[in-house]
């Protein structure tokens, strides 16, 4: 692979992961590197990453895919041998149990020094790929091939199990639990976790050593976080997107209204165009058109808050409310087998976490089964709050459509989408797995709109067409 295939193949994963890379940004990138010193490898990455990179949300995922494309080192000999010789073993000693190994014992001794003292990322790496030398190989399915994994890496160097030797060699003697513990837990975390991601490093270059570079970022590298499924975030990529809520609907607010500028302008007003041209012969050199006057809408949602879906509807729940100022009103009511109105929860600059962790203890949202019941709280909606649907209304149900084979009351439901002025259905799981096992999406479908709404990037173009 040339240079420049390798570049474009580059800017193409970056697409795939979810970057946006415009065809002048990839030019641009293209021509810096004419401009940079190419065997400064930390120089190339900061001119691509200058080109190709416009948010700070997006350098992970940049960086993971720039180790795959221009690795520092290739093949194994870049891995120095071992300069440490076991001792000569005893015939007649016990047998040695599973994790009694020299070559395990030196790596965890040289990284339990890391973790403690800390050091220069040249010995970091190194200290990764004798790591992943040792430990990381594992069967690939393909006779005779082998492949490289982070999990088996780590689970043989057990980085967590050094932590207490390491807090008493940090503290020596200091008071336990106080400030000086938490200090040296989260210095020794920050760098085990700097170790487990060199670590993942080095598992990529060898499966693109094995492989090639583009299916090996494929299957290795994460999504960007707004793409990141709801249903499959892990808890830390949980708390990134909610950090992410507050600037996503910045940045949907700022684009709602541009486009309500430039919708500003309304029909065209034929008399005072004809007596506007008066002044120039009878010319119409100008137009003009009468004012637009939009009108807010309401919004109602019912989110389905199940332990199966609960984080996609506290997303959902927060960018609606962080987007407020865009409708008349909201009103958000939740429901598991009970209904419960939970607008309460949602007060103008309210904190995140506290919101969502209020809304999880004190709503009243199951009764006795505690199972996803989308007949009840159809009808129940019905019975108790019918006049909040009216001809001004946008409602939005949320939910995996998954009844637990119970009933549907199709009827209730037809009925408020039949009342208001807009009603859409987000469902957070895949279209493929529409319609398997309890899932009833298709008869929901018949009813109203259903749109795949999986990760943030779709959630906020749906709320923003919404708006709009």
């Amino acid at each position: 692979m040339s240079l420049l295939e390798r570049q474009l193949a580059f800017v193409n994963a970056l697409r795939a992961a979810g970057l946006t890379v415009s065809v002048a940004e990839g030019l641009d990138a293209v021509r810096a590197m004419t401009a940079l010193d190419l065997t400064d490898r930390e120089q190339l990455r900061a001119g691509l990453a200058a080109s190709l990179v416009k948010r700070q949300l997006h350098r992970p995922a940049f960086d993971a895919a720039f180790e795959v494309f221009y690795p520092a080192v290739i093949g194994e000999s870049a891995v120095p041998a071992s300069t440490t010789v076991p001792p000569p073993r005893d015939p007649d000693a016990a047998p040695r149990g599973p994790l009694e190994d020299p070559v395990r014992d030196r790596i965890r001794a040289d990284l339990a020094d890391y973790l403690r003292d800390g050091g220069d990322d040249a010995r970091l790496d190194q200290l990764a790929r004798e790591a992943v030398a040792a430990f990381g190989s594992v069967p690939s399915g393909r006779p005779g091939a082998m492949s490289w994994s982070r999990q088996a890496t780590l689970s043989r160097v057990s980085p967590e199990t050094l932590m207490a030797g390491l807090l008493a060699a940090v503290l020596a003697g200091q008071e336990r639990g106080g400030l000086a513990e938490r200090r040296a837990r989260t210095m020794i975390e920050g760098r085990a976790a700097r170790f487990a991601r060199r670590v993942e490093a080095d598992v990529r270059r060898r499966l693109a050593e094995a492989t090639d570079a583009e299916s090996t970022v494929r299957r290795t590298m994460r999504p960007t976080l707004e793409r990141v499924a709801f249903l499959g975030a892990t808890r830390a990529e949980l708390a990134a997107l909610r950090r992410e809520i507050q600037p996503l609907a910045r940045r949907l607010a700022a684009r709602l209204a541009q486009d309500q500028r430039r919708g500003s302008r309304g029909s065209l007003d034929f008399r005072r165009t004809i007596r506007a041209s008066l002044s120039s012969g009878g010319v119409p050199l100008t137009t003009v058109q009468r004012p637009r006057r939009p009108a807010k809408t309401d919004l109602v949602v019912l989110c389905d808050v199940s332990d199966s879906v609960t984080s996609f509807a506290h997303f959902t729940l927060l960018l609606v409310y962080a987007l407020r100022e865009q409708f008349s009103r909201v009103r958000a009511f939740a429901f598991v087998d009970e209904l419960d109105e939970v607008t309460r929860f949602f007060a103008p600059g309210g904190d995140v976490l506290d919101t969502v962790t209020r809304l999880a203890a004190e709503a009243d949202v199951t009764a006795l089964l505690g199972r996803t019941d989308y007949g009840a709280a159809f009808s129940l909606f019905e019975q108790r709050f019918a006049d909040v649907v009216g001809g001004r209304t946008s409602l939005l149900v949320l939910g995996d459509a998954r009844s637990n084979y119970g009933r549907l009351a199709l009827p209730a439901l037809a009925k408020l989408v039949g009342r208001a002025k807009h009603a859409y259905w987000l469902n957070p799981e895949r279209r493929s797995m529409w319609d398997t096992g309890d899932s009833r999406a298709s008869e929901f479908a018949a009813i109203l709109p259903m749109v795949e709404c999986r990760n943030l990037a779709q959630l906020g173009e749906f709320v923003r067409d919404l708006a709009s």
